[in-house]
């Protein structure tokens, strides 16, 4: 696999991958990215130019799509549309991404017989109690909430029907929540984060009691890899670093780090459909394929993200205040 097509990489997850398979593989790299909002040409910066190389378009474009499969020996797809908020309020694109862009890749890849794995979410198994003591594995029953995760939930099923259908060499992966750098402020830890570099307040969901698994993008990137070289087609793996915290854990955290009073935040208006748990059992990625995180500790992760935000802040400045008014006409600021 020395050539590698990477859908969304010039996203928050896809571009981490990309550095990822830079700095430890001797694959060339091509990025398939519709560059929208959420997009960042500087996160691919300084990457050699021999090595890795922009194309501007969408994963739903057939034939461009099946012209950059046809040149590569591998894809990793990362594209998608993935904010719950904007999924609600206009669900459309989220369908043509996710669906559409995937059905393309998979027509693609089966005329090519081109090796695929597939980034998903564990958003598409719905939610878990918040006392519940269970976690979610790769059989754990489809329960999507939003839009979003529907459509990703859509994704999956369509791969693993390529894959019996017709062949298609492909893998799933379904990941807890990233962070880490290039991640853009609408995102639950970057939002918060700037809030408080820019002086202002965090705001929190409803009471604050959602539990969201964190795993820091870099496992992520390691995890995707060691599937991709290793992982048998047709299955799927569950990728997390054991991450829990409630939504007001991480905002004291953040405070803490930054010099901040611990209970220095609002809580606001509830997002429909909340999600209250999702908690990630990665048992076969770690023992099929030994792969294991290197950020075990959150806390470390965490504060090592909050100075890469306060150190970039000419990256994340000019798209903060079009978010947070974006959240206030929801009734979110």
């Amino acid at each position: 696999m020395q050539r590698i097509l990477v859908t969304g990489g010039a996203g928050f997850i896809g571009s981490n991958f990309v550095h990822h398979l830079v700095a430890h593989t001797d694959a060339v790299v091509s990025v398939l990215d519709k560059l929208t909002y959420a997009a960042s040409r500087e996160a691919l910066d300084g990457l050699p130019a021999e090595r890795v190389s922009l194309v501007v378009g969408d994963v739903a474009d057939q034939p461009l799509v099946e012209k950059l499969v046809g040149e590569h020996d591998a894809v990793v797809h990362f594209a998608a549309e993935s904010h719950n908020d904007n999924s609600l309020s206009e669900p459309g694109p989220f369908i043509q991404t996710n669906i559409v862009g995937t059905f393309c890749l998979l027509e693609a890849c089966r005329k090519h017989d081109t090796r695929l794995h597939h980034v998903s979410t564990d958003e598409v198994y719905g939610d878990l109690a918040l006392d519940d003591p269970q976690r979610f594995t790769e059989d754990t029953p489809y329960n999507p909430s939003s839009p979003y995760s529907a459509a990703k939930a859509g994704s999956d099923h369509l791969v693993r029907a390529w894959v019996r259908s017709f062949g298609v060499r492909a893998t799933i992966s379904n990941c807890s929540n990233n962070y880490g750098p290039w991640q853009h402020v609408e995102k639950f830890i970057p939002r918060q984060v700037t809030n408080v570099l820019e002086g202002g307040r965090p705001k929190v969901y409803g009471a604050g009691t959602n539990v969201r698994d964190w795993i820091h993008v870099a496992d992520h990137s390691s995890a995707v890899w060691t599937i991709l070289q290793h992982g048998r087609i047709g299955e799927t793996y569950l990728i997390g670093a054991d991450g829990e915290r409630t939504n007001l854990e991480v905002v004291a955290m953040i405070l803490a780090h930054l010099g901040r009073p611990a209970d220095d935040y609002d809580l606001v208006a509830d997002r429909a459909g909340h999600d209250l748990r999702y908690a990630i059992d990665s048992t076969k990625l770690r023992t099929e394929l030994g792969w294991t995180p290197s950020y075990a500790d959150f806390a470390a992760g965490l504060a090592a993200t909050i100075d890469w935000y306060a150190e970039h802040r000419d990256w994340w400045a000019p798209h903060k205040h079009a978010t947070e008014a974006a959240y206030a006409a929801k009734g979110q600021a």
